[in-house]
């Protein structure tokens, strides 16, 4: 299709909180995202906060948003919307889709923008921000936030979903019907059996016979961490290793309640490979994911999963085959699953096979092609209205 003022190359402007200061779900699979629109042949332009010391080497041109450390989560930033520069040099880009990450001021002015110059502009649904205020002692704002994100997402041309359970939770909180599903995948080459490690399981002191029951993430307490406690206090009496991959906030606290853990801190590559493949439980109480990354990376590593029976899990877990779905916050009950895995070698393997045979259904070559495709029919449908 041919393009504004003859311009062949499609043109988007991804706005974020979240792009290379953390490692987290929203940057890496952004990064991603701006890597294979590039590839494609898209002109990508993002808009972000920044810190002094990246997390990693992002993707594509990146345009600084000015921001400050939370106060109460300093590893996240606080953006302050578009500056008059910044304004100027989307303006220049020029671009044929807007899409925004996070519904701040920065995304909310970018959406501004988007309107004022007729562009498309959509969104992506990454995080479930209402379920963390009750985290924080601020669960009274709950209905105020449900209230502001349904008027965002309603104003967006499209809003994507990671999966399907998050997509039915969002229209049954009252959201409009723009939303659609724009799903994950993983790199099952990196994330497979075979990168069992006989002398990392020698490191954690488990024979062939004792169970790694992994939990990996953020350490934070939206990770209902509370839970892992709870659960592992319940299975402490049998013999296993328990193993938390990952690093926050909350790892003092998480260490003085789990002294027999072990902690590998962030894990990436290869390591983190590893330590999933040399693992036989992953448990994952967390009920705030739209998606959960970590538990496909956990699937495709073979590994079956205890998972909460919430939004993101239940799009991945079938119960009874590649793992189980428990009620939130029942720590009795998952206690009693990793129970039930650790006791029956038979079970383990035949539940990490099959979470092993549904992780290869998850494509994210098949995700990022057919979001391309919706920005193309959207700047199409857009050009066309004002021609």
């Amino acid at each position: 299709m041919s393009r504004r003022g003859g311009r062949e190359r499609l043109r988007v402007a991804v706005v974020t909180s979240s792009y290379n200061y953390i490692a987290d779900g929203v940057a890496l699979t952004l990064n991603r995202l701006v890597a294979y629109l590039e590839r494609a042949g898209v002109e990508v332009l993002v808009v972000a906060p920044v810190s002094r010391a990246p997390a990693f080497q992002h993707h594509g041109e990146l345009a600084a948003a000015p921001s400050a450390p939370l106060p109460f989560r300093p590893e996240y930033r606080l953006t302050f919307g578009l500056t008059p520069a910044l304004r100027r040099r989307l303006e220049a880009f020029d671009p044929d889709i807007v899409h925004i990450a996070t519904p701040d001021l920065l995304g909310r002015q970018a959406l501004a923008f988007a309107q004022a110059h007729g562009r498309p502009a959509v969104a992506s649904y990454h995080t479930r921000y209402e379920t963390y205020l009750k985290d924080y002692g601020l669960g009274f704002l709950e209905d105020f936030l449900v209230d502001w994100l349904r008027r965002f997402y309603a104003a967006c041309d499209e809003v994507y979903a990671p999966s399907a359970s998050m997509i039915a939770s969002l229209r049954a909180d009252g959201f409009a019907d723009n939303i659609t599903l724009w799903g994950r995948g993983v790199d099952t080459d990196r994330f497979n059996p075979g990168r069992r490690n006989t002398a990392f399981r020698a490191r954690l002191r488990a024979d062939d016979d004792m169970p790694v029951v992994a939990f990996v993430g953020r350490l934070v307490r939206e990770k209902r961490l509370d839970t892992v406690i709870q659960a592992a206090e319940r299975f402490a009496g049998m013999p296993h290793r328990l193993l938390i991959v990952g690093e926050g906030p909350d790892r003092p606290m998480l260490e003085r309640a789990l002294p027999d853990a072990i902690f590998t801190g962030h894990l990436v590559g290869e390591e983190l490979a590893v330590a999933y493949a040399s693992s036989d439980i992953f448990l994952f109480p967390s009920d705030t994911e739209t998606f959960g990354s970590v538990t496909l990376e956990a699937m495709a590593s073979g590994l079956p999963a205890v998972c909460a029976d919430a939004t993101g899990s239940r799009s991945l877990v079938e119960p009874g085959v590649t793992g189980y779905l428990v009620a939130p916050g029942d720590a009795d009950a998952f206690a009693a699953r990793v129970k039930a895995l650790a006791d029956d070698p038979e079970l383990r393997a035949r539940m990490g096979e099959a979470a092993r045979e549904r992780s290869l259904t998850f494509s994210w070559e098949a995700d990022m092609a057919g979001l391309l495709a919706r920005y193309e029919a959207l700047a199409l449908r857009a050009q066309r209205a004002v021609a």
